[in-house]
């Protein structure tokens, strides 16, 4: 079986939305409120934690189709990126779950909820992402949603393998 691997590079920005409780709305997210489809928005109880910036690659691997071992096609493998904060700092990595790890320990694990396509051809769709695990106490241990907007590349090639 042939198994070739490419890597796409993405940046993607990142809400991230937690409970701090009370009932305050999440805003400042990194594309103007209009620009993002309704779907991607979280629950309006939600509240801004912080927004990180996202650089790294999509994963895909050249596999065999399913229902034809003659054909081949880009199969999505997994996400690896650094987290980026406002002063352009590492504070964590993204990888396969979907994860998200910050440099305190702390993780969450996401699972898709809504999706839409990028305005930009050739990107990885936005995302809203709701929490279904956490690990470690810190930074990341209180988030509920994830948004991932304004990502630039990453879709899978779009010539054969």
């Amino acid at each position: 079986m042939l198994r070739a691997s490419t890597l796409l590079a993405v940046v993607a920005a990142l809400a991230v939305i937690g409970s701090l409780g009370g009932s305050a709305t999440a805003q400042g997210t990194p594309t103007s409120a209009q620009d993002i489809p309704p779907v991607l928005m979280p629950p309006a109880s939600s509240v801004l934690l912080f927004e990180l910036g996202a650089r790294g690659v999509q994963i895909y691997t050249c596999e065999a189709k399913p229902d034809d071992a003659t054909a081949f096609v880009w199969t999505f493998q997994a996400p690896e990126a650094e987290l980026i904060n406002g002063r352009g700092e590492v504070v964590g990595t993204h990888f396969a779950g979907p994860t998200w790890q910050g440099h305190d320990g702390s993780a969450v694990i996401g699972a898709v909820l809504e999706r839409a396509d990028s305005p930009d051809q050739g990107a990885i769709p936005w995302l809203l992402l709701e929490a279904n695990q956490h690990t470690g106490s810190g930074a990341f241990s209180t988030i509920t949603h994830i948004q991932r907007l304004a990502t630039a590349g990453g879709a899978a090639p779009t010539e054969g393998c």
